[in-house]
């Protein structure tokens, strides 16, 4: 049904990162010998240690953006320490150690293993092992401290692979631009559940928390349902306007979203896959690629259009930050919920801080726009690095909040009568 795997030898490695630094230039100083006669040969100690005394290290709200050499499709960040991997459209796979001191963020890696654009990276639960899909058709596995490929499997598709999806530590999901559906055994290095049932590319992959229903996001317009467990396709959804391009699970399971291309967010009752339940059209370009979830009650979710929004209530909370004039590809949150990282057309990752996002309140009514149109800011940054006016955007905010209250007291007031 699929070709066999292939162990690779440990001599197969990515590239290492000469991590060492070079030699620090010492402050110029003149020495005794170069002293003019009559000059104090025995000078303040305390000027001294204040100048050779290195300044202190900037810390940051977020780790500093980090600039590749090509476009990055997809990123990564590690379940449990400052670690994210990228891979980009020549085929080359990044890693990097993060951090919020200035200057600290390192190249740990790389592999140049893929002959085609990487589409997606995902990291093993453990974080000890990374996958890789690519439009070469090939599915990698790496060793995350070294970058070395343990093992590939070469033609998995028949058809460049867009979508990647680690149901549990034996089990992979993978999808094709032709809209084929294949799920491995990654302990035999086959697939034992080979299934086109969309007739366009499949953009991404969810699974319920019981590991026995596969839900796939099509470029046709449709949602489709299949059981890991039975084997086999169980419905497909109505279509939809426009291409769908990610699908995520919220509510404890209960409700199913996906985003599209026509920037409506499309949610399904579980067990209610044929047709809709609700629909929330943000006015954005598009929905892409992912959808992360980063409240308690998974009703909160940040979109690849800068955007969060809450489901049900539907509302639009605020923006957290955007890749001025390009577009976003993928989102990834990191192990503590702290970080929110983006890819770009701009050869960028960005970090944005939504430490404080879980805790947002939605109010049942919907409040009046902004004078300026702006949305309200949820990051220092968002609004764009280079924004005057970034760290005060959240003032007017305030004030107008007070004023929408004046108002609604005058109107309690005035019902109450």
């Amino acid at each position: 049904m699929a070709a066999p795997s292939e162990h690779v030898e440990t001599g197969s490695t990515g590239t290492e990162t000469d991590k060492t630094d070079g030699p620090e230039t010492p402050r110029d100083a003149e020495t005794s010998d170069s002293e003019p006669e009559g000059q104090d040969p025995d000078p303040d100690p305390d000027e001294d240690e204040d100048e050779d005394e290195p300044p202190a290290p900037k810390i940051r709200d977020t780790p500093e953006n980090i600039r590749l050499e090509a476009i990055a499709n997809t990123v990564a960040l590690h379940p449990s320490r400052d670690l994210l991997v990228c891979g980009d459209v020549d085929g080359d796979v990044y890693a990097y150690s993060y951090s919020c001191t200035e200057g600290e963020n390192r190249e740990v890696w790389s592999s140049g293993h893929h002959m085609k654009s990487c589409r997606q990276v995902r990291f093993s639960a453990d974080g000890l092992q990374l996958y890789s899909v690519s439009r070469d058709k090939a599915v990698h596995l790496l060793d995350v401290e070294r970058g070395q490929l343990v093992t590939r499997i070469r033609g998995a598709h028949g058809a460049p692979i867009n979508s990647l999806l680690l149901v549990d530590e034996n089990i992979l999901a993978t999808g094709d631009d032709g809209g084929t559906l294949k799920v491995w055994d990654m302990r035999k290095g086959t697939a034992f559940m080979d299934v086109k049932q969309h007739d366009d590319y499949i953009s991404d992959i969810a699974v319920d928390q019981a590991k026995r229903i596969l839900l796939t996001a099509s470029g046709d317009g449709t949602m489709g349902v299949f059981n890991i467990k039975r084997r086999r396709f169980e419905l497909q959804s109505e279509f939809q306007s426009g291409d769908l391009t990610s699908v995520a699970l919220m509510k404890r399971g209960k409700k199913v979203v996906c985003g599209s291309s026509e920037g409506t967010i499309y949610i399904f009752n579980w067990n209610g896959f044929g047709a809709t339940s609700d629909r929330f059209a943000i006015k954005a370009e598009s929905v892409t690629s992912t959808l992360v979830f980063v409240s308690s009650h998974f009703n909160i979710v940040c979109l690849s259009c800068t955007r969060a929004v809450n489901l049900l209530p539907n509302r639009v909370i605020g923006c957290i930050g955007q890749h001025v004039g390009e577009p976003i590809e993928e989102l990834s949150t990191s192990w503590d919920s702290r970080f929110l990282a983006s890819c770009g057309h701009d050869q960028l990752i960005k970090f944005w801080d939504i430490s404080s996002l879980p805790d947002t309140t939605v109010n049942e009514y919907r409040k009046r726009k902004k004078k300026d149109g702006r949305m309200k800011s949820l990051t220092k940054k968002a609004h764009g690095d280079n924004d005057f006016f970034s760290g005060l955007v959240e003032e007017p905010e305030k004030k107008e909040e007070e004023e929408e209250e004046e108002e609604e007291a005058d109107d309690s007031d005035s019902g109450s009568d």
